[in-house]
């Protein structure tokens, strides 16, 4: 019984890892931690500011925020932007292979100083050392895959500066919950953006956010139903077959 325990005792071991994720969703990797992060939060070069003179009290413009032509887009912690994700995409790959080989090769001993005539007097009939060796060889492989995915996806978030980093990158992020009966809608966004990637109407497509995380799903009772049972999932991974 000794052997089976511990066999049983290594596989629980090594599915140990995946059985933490028994009813979880799959994190997202923290952007923090990405590439783009450790390259915005380094400084550059120090931004070049041109100087400005005050404007004379009795004029009727400004340039604050709240003015009439003041520029509204979100540039400081705290202000909210509007993300649009329109993704509407689709990829098809194929491939194939294939291989071939084939050989052959004989050798015979016809004369050599009369050795080959007295060998075959003694070898069994049919058999001659005319052809003393053949062999022929022969292989071939195949092969093909396919991959094809469609994607469209319409929404839109509000999301919030969280952070101003020294290159002036602004760090946002926005969430958004919709309860209909016993099920909840939740849209997630996060990443890094340009100020200048803004525009007018202080909105900014998905494709201009760096490290971008989108999670869009849903949670209550219709998504516990879509979901296998724990006990199932936890047969899927333990089961070697």
């Amino acid at each position: 019984m000794k052997p089976i325990t511990a066999s049983i005792a290594f596989v629980a071991l090594c599915a140990c890892s995946p059985l933490e994720e028994v009813g979880r969703l799959p994190d997202f990797k923290p952007i923090q931690e990405s590439s783009e992060a450790s390259a915005m939060m380094n400084p550059g070069l120090p931004m070049h500011v041109e100087k400005t003179t005050p404007l004379d009290g009795a004029s009727l413009w400004t340039a604050s925020r709240q003015s009439l032509l003041g520029d509204r887009r979100a540039i400081e912690r705290g202000d909210i932007l509007t993300v649009v994700i329109e993704i509407d995409e689709s990829a098809e790959i194929s491939n194939n292979s294939s291989r071939g080989r084939s050989g052959s090769e004989s050798m015979g001993i016809d004369s050599l100083l009369g050795i080959p005539e007295r060998v075959n007097e003694v070898l069994p009939e049919g058999a001659t050392m005319a052809n003393a060796v053949g062999t022929s060889s022969n292989s071939s492989s195949s092969g093909s895959g396919s991959v094809r995915r469609n994607e469209k996806l319409q929404l839109m978030v509000a999301a919030t500066i969280l952070d101003v980093l020294p290159n002036g990158v602004l760090r946002i992020s926005g969430s958004q919950e919709v309860r209909v009966n016993y099920e909840i809608r939740e849209l997630l966004v996060e990443g890094y953006v340009r100020p200048e990637d803004i525009s007018r109407k202080n909105e900014i497509t998905y494709e201009k956010i760096a490290s971008a995380r989108i999670s869009y799903g849903g949670r209550g009772q219709i998504s516990q139903m879509q979901q296998p049972r724990y006990g199932q999932q936890i047969a899927d991974i333990l089961l070697p077959f």
